[in-house]
């Protein structure tokens, strides 16, 4: 359901929703309410798309590998928040190691040589990753309001412990969600004719109205968290303001919100930039049923462009954060520097003394909270 799942292309011809989807000429006719219009990708373009996610998936998969070694190695790199970095880390890395599946059906969509095993993982590793980033996001802006609104309810709440568990209910709900997609995506037969095996929608997914469901399913999954995300930090730029505004706030309060807004400052950046990568893929989504239901050359041009570009987005949004926390973190710079040994390999002893031994349970207090 993601534009992995959800898109299929070759050199001649792009399918979307295969199983239901059939396409011939863009000047032909739509001769049934399964069927779309065709769109020619020239191979210059198919070119540009391959070189492109090669590139993301070198810069993600050394990003994210070097996000999660410089978490797992610094003890002073263990906070609450970077937990839950830690978490979109892995989930991106899984993302990458699906690309080359990707890449294959974009080139040569039939006939599918991998079995109909590999078939429905591919595709169920990157919606129940997708599901799981968007959960951490949320459950970090959670957290983040509570640290900044409420912190004495942090400090009894929040604990590095009650963290680790959490970000593990959040991959469970994010698989289960994500389990239809087995019954929904399989390896099918156009015809008897030639070896026209396809990984694709499957027939049943298509007559039992599953699709409908897991459309409904995966939207709640985008446009919940992005309301909650819009309240959220509506809410603690108010109270960073109201607390920068007062006269009589002690010094430590001081660099305490002045972390704070740092540390919101990139988790906000870190949230546009996964709705606008993934906003294209929605809008092309929304295309595309409503070319269905009221047949359109016009509709399925555009669902299929958008779904051109929701694949690069995709990756994108998978190989986009470890940048933004190299640009905007000056922590997240010096941990890297010791990883390769260009520092010394102590953590300066500057920052506030709130990077706790044991289960880190002040986690909440960590003025240096993001990566």
């Amino acid at each position: 359901f993601l534009p992995t799942a959800s898109v299929e292309w070759s050199t001649p011809r792009c399918q979307i929703w295969a199983g239901c989807v059939q396409f011939t000429n863009v000047q032909n006719a739509i001769s049934s309410s399964f069927e779309l219009l065709s769109v020619y990708y020239s191979i210059p373009l198919l070119t540009g798309i391959t070189v492109a996610c090669t590139l993301l998936f070198l810069v993600g998969v050394v990003g994210n590998v070097m996000t999660i070694l410089v978490v797992s190695k610094y003890r002073d790199m263990r906070t609450t928040t970077n937990l839950y970095l830690c978490s979109m880390a892995v989930s991106d890395l899984f993302i990458f190691f699906c690309m080359p599946l990707d890449l294959y059906r974009m080139w040569r969509y039939r006939p599918w040589r991998f079995g109909d095993v590999l078939c429905k993982l591919f595709q169920f590793v990157s919606e129940s990753c997708t599901y799981s980033t968007i959960l951490s996001i949320t459950a970090l802006s959670v957290e983040r309001y509570l640290a900044i609104c409420f912190p004495l309810r942090a400090k009894a709440l929040v604990t590095k412990r009650r963290v680790r568990a959490l970000i593990l209910l959040l991959w469970t709900v994010s698989l289960l969600s994500a389990g239809p997609v087995f019954v929904m995506v399989g390896v099918e037969r156009d015809s008897m004719d030639g070896d026209t095996r396809e990984c694709k929608m499957t027939h049943y997914a298509v007559e039992s109205g599953l699709i409908g469901a897991m459309v409904w399913l995966s939207s709640v999954f985008f446009f919940m968290p992005v309301f909650c995300l819009t309240v959220l930090y509506s809410l603690i730029g108010r109270r960073l303001w109201q607390r920068h505004r007062e006269t009589n706030s002690s010094s430590r309060v001081a660099h305490r919100d002045k972390s704070n807004r740092q540390t919101i400052k990139m988790l906000v950046v870190v949230v546009l930039a996964f709705v606008l990568c993934w906003l294209p893929f929605h809008v092309g989504r929304y295309l595309q049923f409503r070319s269905l239901d009221a047949p359109s050359p016009l509709l399925s041009v555009l669902s299929e462009y958008c779904s051109l570009v929701s694949v690069v987005l995709f990756y994108l949004s998978a190989a986009i954060n470890p940048i933004l926390y190299n640009t905007m973190s000056w922590k997240y710079r010096g941990a890297a520097a010791r990883l390769f040994g260009l520092t010394d390999s102590q953590p300066h002893r500057g920052r506030t003394a709130s990077t706790m031994k044991g289960d880190g349970s002040n986690g909440w207090t960590e003025s240096t909270v993001s990566l």
